[in-house]
């Protein structure tokens, strides 16, 4: 005999995800309104309530998005290099980036390296966008990038590393700047292979960078990260789940857009005065994790012959990243994503050490990142030899 089963039961879940659709609505016009935020303000909470209106708009804006890239057929499809078994609505980086655009618009008097930074990212995301929907040729994608990175450069926002004194000091410093646009953005997008690891590693940077900016008494920057913490936080319920898939990816999209405006607080920052070392030691620090894995990954590549030039090592895909080695050593997902985000807090809290430290501590934090770094190594060389 078959069960009817009641119509309100059927309903139920409806009804249960539109409270929940309109709690979070409410949350982020609430937080937007000018009495919410002058109180915040008067508190002494700036920085809190700039990642808390960032993190409600991304938690109110994903499942618009998510809707839409079901419609469109915007699907992230199942493949051998994937980690993922069933098909999952890409896009989810458009919520993340309109969350912190619009946190920024509402809250900062843009300065001309705020506008550099928010056009490339700009740009960024529409190249990302595109990838997503069209698949787009590695090629294409870097050349993308390389566009946003020269608009962002052309507002100033340029790295400073070669003294003035030297020849051709501009133009290496134009050079290093593009470089490090390049490999932070594609560093933050290989590691979006496991679901949590980009939004994961993306707020535990730029909440290390926004405290790295308070110690060298940067507000304005200390508050410009704020929103990106806030913005990937507000991804997370709907990509981080242990015990289920995620309901849906930040694409390449999301990915590089935190890349990006990664490495764009990190040019914008003056670190350290009259300390070239620390200065330039505390945003790798911070993103070690990302630039270890891309350095490393590229290195075995090259010495396994597995790619000859630029144009192979751009198309490559496989799963010998640093989150698919630790799978293969016996880790779960969420243990995998968990351990590589818990290292990266670690890296970030010694950048904070470098500011205070004599010069011997200072080397002893550097020994100290060299042997984390050191022990990812070796346990890549594990998984790597478990994984094939």
């Amino acid at each position: 005999m078959s069960r009817v089963v009641p119509a309100a039961a059927l309903s139920a879940p409806r009804g249960l995800a539109v409270v929940k659709t309109a709690a979070r609505v409410t949350l982020a016009v609430v937080l937007m309104l000018p009495p919410v935020r002058q109180a915040f303000a008067a508190a002494g909470f700036t920085w809190l309530y700039l990642m808390a209106l960032a993190f409600a708009l991304a938690l109110a804006g994903v499942p618009i998005v998510r809707a839409v890239a079901a419609r469109w057929e915007v699907l992230d499809v199942p493949a051998a290099r994937k980690v993922h078994k069933i098909s999952t609505p890409l896009l989810g980086g458009a919520a993340v980036y309109g969350a912190f655009a619009a946190t920024v618009l509402v809250n900062f008097s843009f300065s001309l390296q705020l506008k550099g930074v928010a056009v490339g990212a700009t740009m960024v995301v529409v190249v990302g966008v595109l990838d997503d929907v069209y698949d787009l040729p590695a090629r294409l994608k870097l050349l993308g990038q390389a566009l946003a990175a020269a608009v962002t450069m052309a507002y100033g926002v340029t790295l400073n590393v070669v003294p003035s004194g030297l020849p051709a000091a501009t133009t290496l410093n134009v050079l290093l700047t593009l470089g490090w646009f390049l490999t932070v953005t594609n560093a933050l997008q290989f590691l979006d292979g496991m679901d949590g690891l980009a939004a994961g590693l993306g707020a535990v940077a730029a909440l290390f960078f926004s405290m790295a900016a308070l110690q060298t008494g940067q507000r304005y920057l200390m508050f410009l990260a704020a929103p990106l913490v806030g913005a990937c936080l507000g991804f997370l319920p709907y990509n981080f789940r242990p015990g289920r898939t995620a309901s849906i990816f930040l694409g390449d999209a999301g990915a590089s857009f935190i890349g990006f405006t990664l490495a764009g607080l990190a040019v914008m920052g003056e670190w350290a005065q009259n300390d070239p070392v620390v200065a330039l030691l505390t945003p790798m620090l911070i993103l070690a994790v990302p630039l270890f894995d891309i350095a490393y990954v590229g290195i075995v590549r090259i010495v396994t012959g597995k790619v000859h030039s630029v144009t192979e090592w751009l198309a490559y895909t496989g799963k010998d990243h640093m989150h698919h080695r630790f799978e293969a050593l016996g880790l779960n997902r969420p243990e995998s994503v968990l351990l590589i985000v818990a290292i990266a807090a670690t890296l970030g809290l010694s950048a904070l050490l470098l500011k205070f430290a004599t010069p011997p501590e200072a080397v002893l934090v550097l020994v100290q990142a060299a042997c984390i770094l050191a022990i990812i190594a070796v346990l890549e060389r594990v998984g790597r030899g478990r994984g094939r």
